[in-house]
């Protein structure tokens, strides 16, 4: 496949298989667990703890945000203690930042919005990327470019499980990420609204905990999400 100048030059050990075609790993993880955990800090040893803790507790799938300190060597120690789990960057706005994480060894990435050029240059490649939509219109041109995941953000701000409802019905088959101020006791409430899965930021990483640094703490909310989402199955 030729690859303009603006594409990102991906590695040849990021292309998607085309004989036989076969589900992105990244996609199969996040439909298993049913949630992913959104990780932001201030710095990258927090960061790189919290991260950790987050295992500890059960998180099998986690996003770390592209603005913490550190992140694209905390996605690389992670992916090397934990070869079995899934890694990926979140907030990932453009191009430049889309190409740094992968090479870091991100196995999918998310933005708020739908960069169109982030979700052509990955339409052949193993990473997935999970564009954000708000819109029936905004689902139908994701999908039409490719897209074979959308995350639903801001979610709570516009109805929470009842926007998620609605916005699902016309797309059955679509999986949806619902994102944005969901808590570990909803989990169940928005699978049942339609979401494949949701993310889950402050519920696990507590601005308070990260804050003191209360490490046991977040695994032991990372283990509630866990056992939650386990019984939590569509």
């Amino acid at each position: 496949m030729l690859v303009a100048a603006a594409q990102l030059p991906l590695p040849a050990s990021h292309r998607r298989r085309r004989d036989p075609p076969h589900p992105q790993k990244a996609l199969a993880a996040i439909l298993r667990s049913r949630f992913i955990a959104c990780l932001r800090a201030k710095d990258a040893e927090t960061a790189r703890q919290a991260a950790h803790a987050a295992v500890r507790g059960g998180v099998s799938v986690l996003e770390i945000v592209m603005s913490t300190p550190g992140v694209l060597e905390i996605v690389e120690d992670l992916r090397r203690s934990y070869p079995s789990l899934t890694f990926g960057v979140g907030t990932v706005l453009n191009a430049d930042d889309a190409k740094k994480a992968i090479t870091a060894g991100a196995q999918f990435l998310m933005s708020p919005g739908t960069v169109m050029e982030i979700l052509r240059d990955l339409e052949e490649s193993e990473v997935l990327y999970i564009p954000g939509v708000l819109t029936p219109t905004e689902v139908i041109s994701a999908r039409n470019a490719g897209a074979e995941v959308v995350k639903v953000y801001p979610v709570s701000v516009m109805g929470g499980e009842m926007y998620m409802s609605a916005l699902k019905k016309p797309f059955p088959l679509l999986p949806m990420v619902a994102s944005q101020g969901i808590t570990i006791g909803s989990i169940k409430s928005y699978m049942e609204a339609g979401a494949s899965a949701v993310v889950l930021s402050d519920a696990i990483f507590d601005k308070q905990l990260i804050g003191e640094r209360n490490f046991i703490g977040i695994s032991a909310l990372a283990n509630q999400a866990t056992l939650q989402a386990s019984q939590s199955g569509r």
